[in-house]
């Protein structure tokens, strides 16, 4: 039976791949600067300042564009529970600094959506606030769990995010709209891969473990919800709008990463590592 290690040990022996991978990661992100892509030119006063306020034939969006901005945004506007989640787990050295690195380009897709939406006049600006302070409010909160989950929920996490952005995109509601959603694919997509390289490392250090915890956090994935305005939740209108389908999550997001990881094709699993791949075997249907 392979050693289990403990989170201490992890953190300590994966803190060189974490190094790398930071480095990797800042080399291959491009700046890019949020105002850059709100057309500022659009925006004018509200009533408080004596212009006028929204109304619904101001937005020029259509429905599921709106829709999936908003959702957006919201889980965007919860970082402050999801900073404190993951970073209770990542204290350390050079898994600090990917937190906060992280962080800081995750609130950068919140300043660039609402100023974009809030320019545009795309959607109810009272609504939308009222909303954010629900989503806040009602925060985000993990079960606890050990190091090698956080990673591996993470790396979904992200590849969820990046499905969702790409199909957001690929509405082709209007130019702009399609450069903020493929811009914010390419950063999730960026810190998917760096989560998943950690996973990678870690199969390698102690295989059995490692994919325990992705079989483990295969089964309990759940996208953020968000709760919108008519009671609806994010899920099931998401779906409908063809932005993000939980039905498609084996195809869209578990795999490519199980690819990546070679999690069917590994000799070094014991017998703690097969049956978590079996368990995994459903997702090659």
């Amino acid at each position: 039976m392979q050693n289990v290690l403990a989170d201490r040990e992890l953190l300590e022996t994966l803190a060189a791949a974490v190094e790398s991978n930071l480095t990797r990661h800042i080399e291959a992100a491009a700046e890019w600067q949020p105002h850059d892509y709100v057309p500022w030119a659009d925006g004018r006063n509200f009533a408080f300042l004596g212009g006028t306020d929204w109304d619904p034939a101001q937005s020029e969006l259509g429905d599921t564009a709106k829709l999936a901005l908003t959702v957006s945004v919201l889980i965007a506007d919860n970082l402050p529970s999801y900073h404190r989640e993951i970073g209770k787990y990542l204290r350390t050295g050079p898994w600090w600094r990917w937190v906060g690195r992280w962080t800081a380009e995750e609130n950068r897709h919140e300043i660039l959506i609402r100023n974009y939406l809030m320019v545009t006049r795309a959607v109810d600006p009272i609504e939308l606030e009222r909303m954010r302070m629900a989503h806040m409010t009602a925060g985000f909160r993990r079960p606890a769990l050990h190091l090698l989950d956080v990673l591996a929920a993470s790396a979904f996490e992200e590849a969820a995010a990046a499905v969702r952005h790409r199909n957001t995109a690929a509405l082709d509601e209007n130019p702009i709209v399609t450069m903020i959603s493929e811009r914010i694919a390419v950063d999730d997509e960026l810190q998917a891969e760096f989560f998943g390289n950690l996973i990678a490392a870690a199969l390698d250090l102690t295989p059995d473990q490692t994919v325990r915890a992705i079989a483990d956090q295969v089964a309990a994935f759940h996208v953020p919800v968000v709760q919108l305005a008519d009671g609806r939740t994010s899920d099931e209108v998401l779906a409908e709008a063809g932005i993000y389908d939980r039905a498609r999550e084996g195809e869209l997001v578990f795999a490519p990463l199980l690819e990546r990881w070679n999690i069917f094709t590994r000799t070094d699993f014991g017998e703690e590592g097969e049956k978590a791949r079996a368990e995994l075997a459903h997702l090659r249907r």
